[in-house]
């Protein structure tokens, strides 16, 4: 995004930023598993990268959730009686928050129709946190 302005949006999905984030003006969503959360030790680039965008912005957790929530493996473990250890959310329901809140986001700032999911916490899902 910070190279290429054709990218009108983006999303960091639980992941670590291996770069600056200097200036992005451009709506970004940061969506994660509470490791992720404001002030963590675990992974302050959130917390660096969050002070340097300057377009719309989103920061939210999903309690109990893990890093392989947005993807399909806990699903696929838990189908095939593969334990994974410490899971505390329903794999199916980490699918569910992640398609909901991403579709939201994408909806919104792709083809401009408004989402209210995204203006703050949802009876719908109330394992999601809104920070900043």
């Amino acid at each position: 995004m910070l190279a290429d302005r054709r990218i009108r949006a983006g999303a960091m999905l639980d992941g670590m930023y291996y770069l600056p984030v200097t200036g992005l003006d451009r709506p970004f969503l940061q969506f994660g598993a509470p490791v992720h959360e404001p002030g963590g030790t675990v992974d302050p680039s959130w917390d660096s990268a969050w002070r340097e965008m300057t377009g719309w912005k989103r920061w939210i957790t999903v309690n109990d959730g893990e890093h392989s929530m947005f993807t399909d493996q806990l699903l696929l473990c838990q189908q095939a009686g593969v334990p994974v250890p410490g899971l505390k959310i329903d794999p199916l329901r980490a699918i569910r928050v992640s398609e909901a809140y991403l579709t939201a986001f994408l909806d919104e700032h792709l083809r401009g129709v408004p989402q209210r999911l995204l203006d703050g916490p949802s009876p719908r899902y109330p394992e999601v946190r809104f920070w900043g």
